[in-house]
């Protein structure tokens, strides 16, 4: 808001005592700078204390680190904070001043403020008014279409030009250019101008105004998106950019590129999109090499930005030292990966040739020299760090081939390094010999062809016929009666011996599938034996079950009041007696009563990995979901003997609460790790998915492998912090809880990533050597053929249960004649099954099932009773 009254009076007074004040300091500064290096050092190199000791080996560490990655971020922040810690000022200002060389600061409206009032200070100079214009000028021209935050630095402008008293047309050209972009707030700056207006507001100015207003309006949705997300809000940004170009004003597509960059510069392919934008449509010298050159400062290890900034470069006439300085730096960016390396040396020596007139030697001694050191640099700096050239096919080798049979005429040159190129491993593959042989059938004679051809029918082992045919039909054209039968000869005896090679191979793995199929044919009457064998001891169980029922039938007959009293009787004995009997402290357990209400699956989770032994389940649930919502049920799952089974269904009486439960998955419950999923019924959803982590590649998160059993998360957090902003921290563990050794950690950005990678892979940590690499976890579908045999049990459906739930025998207690079950329903969710299909009885019918059973039942309880 503008100053006024008491305020415009002071306002430049404070200004230009703060600037004043800034220049004694910096004067200060550069006496300092100027009592010498000599001094300065001496003082650093003063007895120390303990610690002070400890800090100068971390500082001369961090510039040792420095020397060999200087775009390594991290290790300017901590040099920087050592330095600043121990008063060490000259060492400090260089330090800073290496960091802004290759980090530079994102230019905001802040910035920009602060530097308009700076400038203030020197207005007193001569020509200082004019300065102090032109440095607001710029600083609308970069930010004064920032819609939200654009308002400061014209009203600061306007400001200016109060306290100067100048021309009122000064201040009315102020007010209008600024009601003609929509920024936040700019009613009142209408409402300000028609105040501060003798004639009111122009016509002009107020359509300009309003269609400003309109464009304003368009815009909000996406200023709140902006104002309401958290930071990067990369989503939000690229929505916002991609509405802008659509709209097609370039000044207001580069401000919202260089507002999403100045909360994300550090994000590659927003670089990208902005440079391709500004190459392709603005065109413009200045903005477009400013833009490259912040880019690779901040992005330094995309080797595509760099690329494309040696093709700006050369599109925009730099001169040949500029683009041999880039492609320098671009050399000692850090890469993370062999080929980046090939393909910038591929850009430079495009440039290079391009700039070649085969007429003079001098750039083409340049060229070649070029050429020979990439190879030099691939083979040497690049195979030592990554144990790989990144150019298995050599196509620099095969670029300099071909210009030199095309160019220079060379053929002797171009042979010698076709000659390299096939002795580095290629000269198996069918490819590489066709284009030999059609830069020999283009620049050099029939003789090296045919020669060329010979030896491709000879070393080919991946398309030998399509070799042997090219040879064929190249003497058809060019070759003599005798070069005929010499290549007919020729490719006979290479496809005899192909085939005989084939045919082994074939035989061979003929064999191996017999192997194999006798291997599983043991396997199944191995499996068949066992399976009689149980059968056989099955059937003698259950004949020995029928004599004892019989016997019991014999001895208490049918006798309906008997009966009666036996059904009594077992039903006064507890079912959990006998394990009351043995000494367990538990009361038994019920079976879950089937009599209550259906469970409603979109208001319900299912609840396991529980431990078997768990305490009163239901209460404990209800307690640990009640903030979640209000808990209708818990349905906690127990077998037939009453034994809880670690798993149950909680239900909510609101269908909110059941995201907010879910967000208790893996929480520990007696230390065991709880598992939280829907209540999805897989019939009605058979793709339905549990599991909640990705399984494609996540380049801002690593995998860590080999950690110690004992690493916690914050021992880990504060080894990976050190790389980087770390968002959060996952430790596999089994089913029990107990650590396998991995973890998953997630950075703010792919960058810090890379980053940690490359310093983490290989160390140790408590004695454990750590394995680090970007998470890519492997696909969860599992193939039809070929699964293990110790995955059978995963990958085959659970079978429905039976009668007597999971016992060893599914003998059923009912009668064989009054019990037919259908066809098994499909599995349902998490493994429940439903309920068996029988045909309709009579109440005579059940009596007369319950008093044979519970007659035979209470026998055998009686006979353990009185033993």
């Amino acid at each position: 808001m503008a100053a006024t009254g008491n305020e415009e009076q002071t306002l430049l007074p404070d200004i230009e005592e703060e600037a004043e004040g800034m220049e004694r300091e910096m004067e200060s500064e550069e006496e300092e700078e100027g009592m010498g290096v000599e001094q300065s050092d001496e003082e650093d190199e003063e007895d120390t204390s303990e610690d002070e000791r400890e800090n100068e080996a971390e500082i001369q560490r961090l510039e040792e680190q420095l020397s060999i990655n200087v775009f390594d971020y991290n290790c300017h922040v901590d040099l920087i904070k050592l330095l600043r810690q121990e008063g060490k000022l000259h060492r400090l200002r260089k330090a800073r001043q290496k960091m802004s060389e290759l980090f530079p600061l994102t230019e905001g409206p802040e910035i920009w403020l602060e530097y308009v009032q700076y400038s203030i200070g020197g207005m007193g100079a001569q020509g200082g008014i004019e300065r102090v214009r032109s440095i607001f000028e710029r600083a609308l021209t970069a930010v004064g279409l920032h819609m939200t935050k654009g308002a400061t630095i014209w009203e600061a402008y306007r400001e200016f030009e109060i306290l100067l008293k100048a021309q009122l047309e000064r201040i009315h050209t102020l007010f209008r250019r600024q009601l003609a972009v929509p920024l936040m707030d700019m009613e009142g700056t209408y409402a300000e101008y028609s105040d501060w207006a003798d004639d009111g507001v122009p016509e002009m100015v107020t359509r300009q105004y309003r269609r400003a207003l309109q464009q304003l309006e368009k815009c909000k949705p996406f200023e709140e998106a902006l104002l309401v997300s958290e930071t990067p809000k990369l989503a939000e940004y690229q929505a916002y950019i991609d509405f802008e170009m659509k709209e097609g004003d370039p000044a207001r597509v580069q401000i919202i590129f260089e507002r999403a960059l100045a909360e994300n510069c550090l994000v590659p392919d927003l670089w990208i999109k902005y440079t391709t934008y500004l190459d392709r449509q603005l065109k413009i010298k200045d903005l477009v090499l400013s833009a490259y050159e912040r880019a690779v400062r901040n992005c330094p290890w995309t080797m595509g930005l760099w690329k494309s900034y040696i093709l700006a470069l050369e599109r925009h006439k730099a001169d040949h030292q500029t683009m041999t300085d880039v492609f320098e730096k671009a050399l000692n960016a850090g890469f993370i990966q062999a080929t980046d390396y090939v393909e910038i040396w591929q850009s430079y020596l495009d440039y290079l040739r391009r700039r070649v007139d085969f007429k003079w030697s001098r750039e083409l001694d340049e060229l070649r020299a070029a050429f020979a050191r990439s190879l030099d640099y691939l083979k040497q700096d690049v195979e030592e760090r990554f144990s790989e050239s990144g150019d298995l096919s050599c196509t620099i080798m095969q670029i300099w081939a071909r210009i030199e049979a095309l160019h220079c005429k060379n053929m002797q040159k171009a042979r010698e390094l076709w000659d390299s190129i096939m002795t580095k491993g290629n000269a198996k593959h069918a490819n590489m010999w066709l284009e030999y042989y059609n830069l020999e059938r283009s620049y050099g004679d029939a003789s090296h062809c045919r020669k060329a051809l010979h030896r491709a029918v000879q070393c080919t082992s991946d398309y030998p016929e399509h070799v042997c045919d090219v040879l064929l039909n190249f003497e058809r054209v060019e070759g003599s009666l005798e070069d005929w039968d010499a290549a007919v000869q020729k490719t006979e005896t290479k496809i005899n011996r192909v085939n005989e090679q084939r045919a082994r191979v074939a035989e061979k793995e003929a064999l191996q599938a017999r192997q194999e199929e006798d291997k599983a044919e043991n396997r199944r009457k191995a499996k068949a034996d066992k399976k009689g064998q149980k059968k056989s001891q099955k059937a003698n169980r259950t004949g020995d079950k029928r004599k004892a029922e019989d016997e019991y039938e014999e001895e208490w007959g049918e006798d309906a009041g008997m009966g009666e009293e036996l059904f009594k009787l077992c039903n006064s004995i507890p079912p959990g007696f006998r394990k009351n009997q043995q000494g367990s402290s538990e009361a038994p357990r019920q079976p879950q009563d089937v009599s209550k209400e259906p469970r409603k699956d979109e208001n319900s989770v299912f609840v396991s990995n529980l431990a078997f032994n768990l305490d009163d389940p239901d209460g404990k649930l209800r307690t640990l979901f009640q903030g979640c919502g209000t808990v209708q049920q818990v349905r906690p799952v127990f077998s037939m003997n009453g034994v809880f089974r670690g798993y149950c269904y909680v239900q909510f009486e609101d269908q909110l609460a059941v995201p907010e439960a879910l967000k208790l998955d893996r929480q520990e419950v007696d230390g065991r790790p709880m598992y939280v999923s829907p209540c999805v019924d897989k019939n009605k959803n058979p793709d339905f998915k549990v599991f909640k982590y990705k399984t494609a590649m996540e380049k801002h998160k690593i995998f860590i492998s080999g950690l110690p059993y004992t690493c916690t998360k914050e021992t880990l957090e504060d080894l990976c912090k050190q790389h980087g902003t770390v968002k959060a921290i996952r430790l596999v563990t089994n089913r029990s809880g107990k650590p396998k050794g991995l973890a998953y950690v997630e950075y703010e950005n792919e960058a810090q990533a890379s980053q940690a990678v490359l310093k983490l892979d290989g160390t140790m940590l408590e004695n454990f050597t750590l394995s680090v690499a970007i998470s890519n976890p492997p696909g969860r579908k599992m193939e039809d053929k070929g699964v293990p045999s110790r995955l059978l049990g995963a990958a085959m459906p659970r079978q429905p249960q039976g009668a007597r739930g999971k016992g060893r025998t599914q003998i059923s207690l009912l009668p064989r004649s009054l019990y037919r079950q259908s066809t098994p329903d499909a599995k349902a969710e998490n493994g429940t099954v439903s309920a068996p299909h029988t045909t309709s009885l009579s109440n005579e019918d059940f009596a007369r099932m319950l008093l044979k059973n519970y007659t035979v039942n209470a026998q055998m309880h009686l006979k353990w009773i009185h033993n």
